[in-house]
């Protein structure tokens, strides 16, 4: 016997639905304890099954700095503004792999995590946001790394200067925090039909630092082509931290409001086409 009364759903999911993005921030935070727990199972999972463990937050910046000293700073010769090569290049690297990881990670969100989605309904977004928190916890780690070399190299060096730039610090990495979900929001969403854009992401984040004042300062950039790499929104974020951190690198607050407005504009075309996505990757994935 059919029942013909009108069933009653506490959730419907329908293509043609749209929420705006205050409505989709809002069902995050009804999953706030989902979120925390996928925060949890990553971080630990991270490097469980590892021989070196946790020790691999500290093993990897502190390598990927000495590479760098010894080919940029020793045989290229390339200038640190008279910043210590340890510390300058670790400077960089620290706020990069961040951005980097946060991209890399949240590119492959409805590739590596079609079977969970396809079992069971939670906001989708949650995962790409968990990937964003998890990343800042190693950022925190890898950061208390930076501040470790930047004591012993402030107590023998009088060129390291400390700048009122350095109170930019929360916005530089709520900046880097949504520029790096946005981009990967938007990479992950372009992956459930163009499945080999994943093949060419971690080449182009690499390819980008390159395209950063990593393993360089942007003062050594001819002024005729400086604006190029100023349209790198990381380019802006990773120079004002140098300049209250250390005392070198260009502060210019139209590139940092730039930055900012890219990320931000990032973030919300990553949602929105992310939450569009959502409702139909399961059938082209």
């Amino acid at each position: 016997m059919v029942n013909n009364e009108e069933e009653n759903w506490t959730l419907v999911i329908d293509k043609k639905s749209n929420k705006s993005i205050l409505q989709i921030l809002k069902s995050i935070l009804s999953y706030k304890d989902l979120l925390f727990l996928f925060v949890k199972r990553d971080f630990i999972a991270q490097y469980k099954q590892t021989l070196l463990g946790p020790l691999w937050f500290f093993i990897q910046p502190v390598l990927t700095t000495i590479t760098f000293s010894v080919i940029f700073g020793n045989l290229a010769k390339i200038s640190t503004d008279g910043i210590p090569n340890i510390l300058f290049y670790m400077t960089g690297i620290t706020f990069w792999n961040y951005f980097a990881d946060c991209v890399n990670k949240t590119s492959n969100t409805f590739t590596l995590n079609q079977g969970l989605f396809g079992k069971v309904y939670f906001p989708r977004l949650i995962v790409p946001i968990s990937i964003i928190l998890t990343n800042l916890l190693k950022f925190c780690i890898q950061f208390f790394l930076l501040i470790i070399f930047w004591i012993y190299y402030f107590s023998i060096s009088d060129s390291i200067i400390i700048q009122n730039t350095i109170l930019f610090f929360p916005l530089l990495i709520f900046s880097m925090a949504l520029l790096g979900l946005g981009v990967g929001m938007v990479i992950s969403s372009l992956t459930t039909k163009y499945r080999d854009l994943s093949f060419l992401v971690t080449f182009g984040v690499q390819l980008l630092m390159y395209a950063s004042p990593i393993v360089y300062p942007l003062s050594i950039v001819p002024i005729k082509y400086k604006w190029i790499i100023l349209l790198n929104p990381m380019t802006s974020i990773i120079e004002t931290f140098k300049h209250g951190f250390i005392g070198v690198g260009v502060f210019e607050p139209v590139w940092l409001i730039y930055s900012f407005f890219i990320s931000v504009l990032l973030f919300f075309i990553g949602v929105k086409i992310f939450n569009k996505v959502e409702k139909s990757f399961i059938d082209t994935v």
